[in-house]
């Protein structure tokens, strides 16, 4: 893979070529954007080519040769000046081992796999680059750690900060480094992923859709189901609750929650050693709360003018219930509520108590008798 196969990024790729064509690259860049955009795809396609020993340039577009051996080395996962830095490393660093994965990237992370390795000159290759994974879970020491990096960086490092929450970032962070906004991935180009991967009928339209232009959420979505955790069943039988559950048994539903996002999570595991299980329990439980997210996108958009492409288009009847409780201002203070019910997941709330103050904080579905 290279530069030219990065889809849908066309303005991303002509920054990056524009910076390279002129001789000026920026020692340090934040790629900012929602999660599975494509930003550690393309900082290891950029990280290529400049490493790249015999650089190709046809028509005004620069890319890395593939044959030299920086570019093999590179693929083969072992090149000496490439540096993909993530909060995992901690078990590698003098006093991680046998540390439980953190939730934070440690400053003794960005210590030993940034700061201690910039002062050392490429082996290779006429530069060093370095690509931070999760940049917003950087927490404000680690940030401050960085600052003198970012400040006085050696002429041949390029350091690059992949974030998909811009508020988590300090201003004087955010200040030495050129951001690089990454947009949303065309829903077809999602769809044809999918089925590329063996999805059929119905669901590779549903994931694309509920991914709101993320082909990396999408894509786990779709292994998952792959993978036999029937995520696709529960997606179904979630919106059926709500779209005829009593309020009585909103705590009922929540324990239900509970139980299918630790089925969802283990099966995520066993496809993700490499990440935390506090991390994979984060995303199993998110991933439910997209779920009821799309349903109330959809019964918002059922009181707008014209045929809205609803997410959920094999559930319309459903839809329909949860529609005639909630106007689309109601709706949109609901789906407000849900992302605050993200910020919680975050802070390690109990989990069936996130749930059950999500469910009750829904419309009183008890009045609804259809």
């Amino acid at each position: 893979m290279s530069l030219k196969d990065i889809f849908c990024q066309d303005r991303v790729i002509g920054i990056l070529q524009q910076a390279y064509g002129a001789d000026r690259v920026p020692h340090a860049y934040i790629f900012a954007g929602l999660e599975g955009v494509g930003k550690f795809t393309t900082a290891r396609q950029w990280a290529k080519l400049l490493l790249c020993n015999e650089p190709l340039v046809e028509g005004g577009f620069a890319d890395s040769c593939g044959l030299c051996e920086s570019c093999r080395l590179f693929e083969a996962g072992s090149h000496p000046d490439f540096n993909n830095v993530y909060k995992e490393l901690r078990e590698f660093t003098r006093d991680g081992k046998g540390k439980p994965p953190p939730v934070d990237v440690p400053i003794d992370v960005i210590r030993e796999f940034v700061i201690e390795k910039v002062s050392t000159k490429p082996t290779l290759s006429a530069r060093k680059v370095f690509v931070v994974g999760e940049a917003e879970k950087l927490n404000a020491s680690s940030q401050n750690a960085l600052l003198k990096v970012l400040e006085e960086p050696p002429g041949y490092c390029c350091i690059i900060l992949l974030c998909t929450r811009m508020e988590k970032l300090l201003a004087t962070t955010k200040s030495r480094c050129q951001i690089v906004r990454f947009g949303p991935v065309a829903e077809e180009r999602i769809i044809e992923k999918l089925r590329e991967m063996g999805m059929a009928g119905d669901q590779p339209q549903y994931w694309a859709r509920l991914a709101r232009g993320s082909l990396g959420l999408a894509c786990q979505w779709a292994r998952l189901e792959l993978a036999g955790a029937n995520l696709y069943e529960i997606k179904q039988n979630v919106i059926k609750s709500i779209s005829s559950s009593e309020y009585a048994r909103a705590l009922e539903l929540a324990q239900w929650l509970v139980d299918k996002s630790k089925k969802i999570a283990s099966a995520w595991a066993e496809m993700d050693n490499k990440t935390s299980k506090t991390d994979i329990t984060r995303r199993a439980h998110k991933s439910l709360i997209h779920i009821i997210i799309s349903a109330l996108h959809d019964a918002m958009m059922l009181h707008l003018e014209g045929t809205p492409a609803l997410i959920n288009s094999d559930q319309q009847e459903c839809i329909k219930k949860i529609a005639a409780g909630l106007d689309a201002e109601q709706s949109a203070e609901k789906i407000e509520e849900c992302y605050k019910t993200m910020r919680f997941i975050e802070s390690s709330v109990n989990e069936k108590l996130i749930f059950e103050r999500l469910l009750l904080s829904l419309p009183g579905f008890d009045r609804i008798r259809l």
